[in-house]
């Protein structure tokens, strides 16, 4: 582990004891008032405060485990696992939502009458402070580190502090009005952490299964590489996620064909330490596409078949051209857009369209995908 992985590690352990002891000095706070008052909210509130503090242990411990070192069974690391620790607490505000609901209900159907005293409303306002500031923390500092865990956490402390003030604007049209609705909002504030959870989960489970390429950090490598003097493109750059800020990755890039394989070996490494050094992705291969460059006859045919493939709607790309005119043979990939009602038909339209104008050659076309396409 390098010393930026240990100091993002050691931030997200700070900031989640920090949560641990907010919550659970709330939670005690909260748990003697609802008792004393007999507010189901507030119990309630009590509880879910101690679910906060259980997802900042559980951030803790995935986050120490996804700092282990690579071994023989894992080779690529341990950094998935703050993946499962941010859905583990996804489920937990989903849980905590269905729970907080069905007590509500049952409170809508059996109601029992609160008792709100100044300085059991004055706790709770200040609860409500807490949980504002403790939710905005987290949360930026999840933001700051890539932490899905910590950023759960945080909107999780943010939709607490609703729960806490809407506990005051119960007892608020109470006192005033001598009726109780706090049942009624804990169910309402109730569906809306469910829905929280529910996008919470399906987020983490997005990524775990496993999303498009970052385009930022997509763009920013095919600059860095095309920077380099005798690569005239690249293409086909797959990046694998192994958690948080942790990518392997492998692209193609066009070189001439004058280019001895000494040349080539020196500049795929130098690529690879680049992009390594300015964008912290590990390259495990790079791919060749051979241009030709001494024939003008086979430039001229590559312009022809760029014409015939972009004349078609939904193309992206065309890249590894390559023409051999002693066997005949044409090769090049092509890059079809998921917009495309039919990707495969579209492809197969246009190498027939290609075969058509070259019908000597026989020709090996790949359909290609873009994955940083937005």
């Amino acid at each position: 582990m390098d010393k930026v992985e240990e100091s993002r590690e050691r931030t997200i352990i700070k900031t989640s004891i920090i949560g641990i002891i907010a919550n659970v000095f709330l939670a005690g706070f909260k748990a003697v008032i609802g008792l004393i008052t007999n507010s189901i909210a507030i119990v309630l509130d009590a509880v879910n405060n101690i679910s906060d503090a259980g997802s900042s242990l559980i951030t803790i411990i995935g986050t120490k485990l996804a700092g282990k070192e690579p071994d023989k069974k894992h080779p690529f690391g341990y950094g998935r696992i703050e993946y499962l620790s941010a859905m583990i607490i996804s489920v937990i505000v989903l849980y905590a939502g269905i729970t907080s609901f069905v007590e509500s209900v049952k409170q809508i159907i059996r109601p029992e009458t609160p008792e709100y005293n100044t300085i059991s409303l004055i706790i709770v306002a200040v609860a409500v402070a807490v949980k504002i500031l403790l939710g905005r923390y987290v949360k930026s500092v999840g933001v700051k580190v890539h932490s899905d865990s910590l950023i759960n956490s945080g909107e999780d402390a943010t939709l607490d502090s609703v729960i806490s003030a809407s506990t005051l604007v119960a007892a608020g049209v109470f006192l005033i009005f001598h009726v109780s609705l706090e049942a009624w909002l804990g169910a309402i504030i109730s569906v809306i952490i469910i829905k929280s959870g529910i996008e919470m989960l399906r987020d983490t489970i997005s990524q775990i299964l496993g999303e498009r390429n970052d385009t930022e950090l997509a763009k920013a490598i095919h600059d860095t590489v095309v920077s380099f003097p005798g690569v005239e493109g690249a293409y086909d750059l797959v990046l694998n996620n192994y958690g948080p800020d942790s990518w392997n990755g492998s692209i193609h890039i066009e070189v001439p064909d004058t280019y001895s394989a000494d040349q080539l070996d020196q500049m795929i490494r130098e690529i690879m330490m680049k992009v390594y050094s300015e964008h912290h992705v590990i390259l495990t291969a790079i791919g060749v596409y051979s241009v030709n460059t001494k024939d003008e006859e086979i430039i001229q045919a590559k312009h022809k078949v760029e014409e015939i493939v972009f004349s078609h709607e939904h193309v992206r790309q065309m890249h590894g051209f390559y023409l051999t005119k002693d066997e005949k043979k044409i090769r090049f990939d092509i890059v079809i857009s998921f917009e495309a009602r039919d990707r495969r038909k579209l492809y197969d339209e246009i190498v027939a369209d290609v075969q058509k104008a070259f019908p000597d050659y026989s020709l090996q076309a790949t359909m290609d995908t873009d994955f940083a396409e937005e």
